[in-house]
């Protein structure tokens, strides 16, 4: 941590995340009807509406992921986290589809939540990771 004497940022939150994906409309399904994201913008942007901002979200969050097309030919390789209530069932959940890639059972590490790992098409990886206990159960 540092203690610089910077001025203070006008920054808020982490509001927008980001993955390179090949296929827009693929990327949007594997978030949607695998893991139960809901569409939040799909919009047509540039000087003529040649470009597409796709954007996705859980419910109830603020937080969104864009999938935007691939920027100088790469995709993947990106990860972000998501919470979940029940680690081991959603980890039931995904392999009893059997059509994602999906890392193994989550096995309790010391120091660390209960945690595992899904990859989108494209290669970027989704930490499903255990909720933190309450913010009342705090000191």
């Amino acid at each position: 941590m540092t203690t610089s004497m910077a001025p203070a940022t006008t920054l808020t939150q982490l509001a927008v995340a980001m993955f390179s994906v090949r296929d827009q409309d693929a990327a949007l399904a594997f978030y949607t009807d695998v893991l139960g994201f809901r569409l939040r913008a799909d919009l047509p942007f540039g000087e003529h509406g040649e470009h597409r901002w796709l954007e996705v979200a859980l419910p109830g969050s603020t937080a969104r992921l864009a999938l935007n097309p691939a920027m100088g030919g790469t995709t993947g390789g990106g990860s972000l986290g998501v919470e979940s209530t029940d680690v081991l069932a959603e980890h039931a959940r995904l392999a009893a589809r059997g059509d994602v890639e999906l890392g193994p059972a989550p096995a309790p590490m010391p120091g660390a939540p209960l945690m595992f790992s899904v990859s989108d098409p494209d290669g970027n990886t989704v930490w499903v990771v255990a909720a933190p206990p309450s913010a009342g159960t705090h000191s």
